[in-house]
């Protein structure tokens, strides 16, 4: 996936903003909780998952996912987007976006 695909499709969610990030990185926030990291200049995007999704896309494909950090029941997956599947990666910045989001708005994106 390119990046201008994924910018597209996390720009897509319902109350998505964008902002400047640590690292040089651009963040990406739903009503102020960030759920996902673009780092242009490397081609990769860390995504907020749960630890268990974060251990099972590792050993599933090893250089498309690797395991960045994991506090309380959260983990963020670093994602490769030269090797990721386009609809995987939608699918993925979709439950990233899910877990940050506040519950009545994340029931209105079916």
């Amino acid at each position: 996936m390119n990046v201008e695909e994924f910018l597209k499709a996390v720009l897509a969610l319902p109350e998505v903003t964008e902002r400047d990030a640590f690292g040089g990185m651009t963040g990406f926030r739903v009503r102020g909780k960030g759920f996902c990291y673009l780092n242009e200049p490397d081609g990769v995007v860390l995504l907020k998952a749960t630890r268990e999704e974060q251990a099972a896309l590792v050993a599933e494909d090893p250089e498309t996912f690797t395991p960045s950090w994991a506090s309380g029941r959260f983990a963020w997956l670093e994602v490769n987007l030269a090797t990721v599947d386009p609809d995987e990666l939608r699918e993925l910045v979709t439950e990233a976006w899910r877990l940050s989001a506040p519950k009545r708005l994340a029931k209105t994106l079916t």
